[in-house]
């Protein structure tokens, strides 16, 4: 393997993909310091104030000057990133014309699209599942305790008669007001037309904002006999009458089968999370080839993390479908920064230590790795948070970075596979199946329970047969293969919360 990578030809810096030592030449340079795998050594001299450039972008400025093979981190480099950095509504011609010198390129992987299917539930609407679940849904978290009982009670009986009982557990329904309301609402909802629900107990308690009569007008429409509601304080014992409940869905579940099904009807998220100094050179163009391959499938994919857009938005912004997209995903990352703002929180703030300590040093560094899980798909929309994705194709969702509230998220927008990547590493799973992708092979070896794939192979090894392997273990996943988080019984969830709690 290689001891260092310059990933683009602009780049001032190289990447140590082991841990190097003081004196070593590389890439014609002594080092001056010891380099930590996943760090940055400088290829030239940087003086005090001029940019730092990797993956052919800027990722910061340097705060000093910075010799050839010295190692660039928080010490002597900081974010571009300015505090009130908001986006411009520009013209968005030129992003136009750039975004149509792909449109050959497209049309090619359209025309060269692998022929598969993989074996999912048809529903009633036309989408698909990758998993035939019941989901027991809490309208407010003084709900969570009997939820999580009939939970128990679900898997004791399930006998195979669907792949799993998981309560969307969570603190909120109620003493919410404006738009945390309207988000706990939407993401339930969400949830419940998840392809991977094949039925649905909404548990509630009778008093809170979100109760049962306002809820299931939130809902809306829904398979009959699929969707069950009940109202604790309206009935004696509401474990035993959940019970009840419990076994009907059950019954119902257990007439649903796989049935062959085209890529097309794949809905898959697109995360990150634990990020390191290989995430956006091994993991995440990784996923972005396989967006790429779906793109082509005429699937739908979902990227959301936001404030991990921050600095890298130009390779979104000149992949969108028309002007209003473009306008869209401006808006949409200018409101993130407010966000941040009204909070009193820099731009900035971001990387997280894990990140730091794997190498990554400033937002931009972060966004630019972050974003290659788009690959080279148009944007071909932008979603509100706890909106769900109708378009083919790429669309951006608004939503926060941290894992738990994401991957819930892209649930609840449709998706019925997640593929995840980590650097550092996590356990994490959510309401549908995660698939976790490692940026490096040392993070698979180590923690094989956590881990799905190696991407950390392609330090050293760059071929397509990564991408159909990807592409293998995702079909065997969605036609029912339990991943590593499934099998640790790991659904986690978690739903975005911005304002006042009463």
């Amino acid at each position: 393997m290689e001891s260092y990578l310059i990933i683009h030809k602009k780049d001032s810096v190289a990447v140590a993909l082991r841990d190097l030592k003081k004196g070593q030449t590389m890439a014609g340079i002594e080092l001056a310091e010891d380099i930590p795998r996943g760090h940055k050594f400088a290829l030239v001299f940087i003086g005090e104030g001029e940019e730092v450039i990797k993956y052919g972008a800027p990722i910061g400025r340097a705060t000093r000057n910075i010799l050839p093979g010295e190692r660039i981190h928080t010490h002597n480099l900081m974010s571009l990133l300015k505090k009130n950095d908001y986006l411009p509504y520009e013209n968005s011609v030129s992003a136009r014309q750039q975004n149509q010198n792909s449109v050959s390129a497209r049309q090619h992987r359209q025309q060269n699209a692998k022929k598969s299917v993989f074996f999912g539930y048809k529903r009633d609407n036309g989408s698909v599942g990758t998993r035939n679940m019941l989901y027991i849904v809490p309208t407010v978290g003084c709900i969570n305790g009997a939820a999580r009982a009939l939970e128990a009670y679900g898997r004791s009986v399930l006998n195979n008669r669907a792949d799993g009982v998981v309560t969307l557990a969570h603190p909120y329904g109620c003493s919410q007001t404006g738009e945390d309301f309207v988000h706990t609402q939407s993401i339930l909802a969400g949830l419940i037309h998840n392809p991977n629900c094949g039925g649905a107990l909404v548990l509630g308690l009778g008093c809170e904002n979100n109760h049962i009569g306002v809820f299931r007008k939130v809902v809306g429409e829904t398979v009959p006999d699929r969707v069950l509601y009940l109202n604790a304080q309206d009935v004696e014992d509401e474990i035993e009458e959940g019970k009840k409940a419990i076994r009907f869905l059950l019954d119902k579940l257990s007439e649903d089968k796989r049935e062959p099904c085209p890529l097309s009807c794949l809905t898959v998220g697109v995360k990150c999370g634990g990020s390191d100094g290989f995430s956006g050179i091994t993991a995440n163009p990784l996923i972005g080839r396989m967006t790429d391959r779906l793109e082509g499938y005429g699937a739908k994919i979902i990227m959301t993390e936001v404030p991990e857009m921050f600095g890298a938005e130009h390779s979104l912004l000149c992949r969108a479908k028309d002007p209003q997209v473009y306008r869209q995903t401006i808006h949409m990352i200018n409101r993130f920064k407010d966000y941040f703002l009204s909070n009193g929180v820099s731009i900035d703030e971001n990387p997280s230590p894990g990140n730091r300590e794997g190498g990554i040093t400033t937002l931009e560094e972060k966004a630019l790795g972050c974003t290659q899980k788009s690959g080279q798909a148009e944007v071909c929309a932008v979603l509100p948070y706890g909106g769900r994705a109708e378009a083919r194709g790429l669309s951006l969702l608004y939503g926060p970075g941290n894992d738990i509230v994401a991957v819930s998220a892209l649930a609840a927008a449709g998706a019925n596979i997640i593929l995840f990547s980590t650097g550092r590493g996590t356990p994490l799973g959510a309401p549908v199946p995660v698939i976790k992708i490692a940026s490096a092979s040392s993070l698979a070896v180590a923690k094989k329970k956590w881990i799905d794939f190696d991407a950390g192979v392609l330090l050293s090894e760059h071929t397509e047969r990564y991408e159909s392997n990807l592409e293998d273990l995702m079909i065997a996943a969605a036609s029912g293969m339990r991943t590593k988080a499934e099998e640790a019984g790991c659904y986690d969830f978690a739903i975005f919360k911005t304002g006042v709690t009463l």
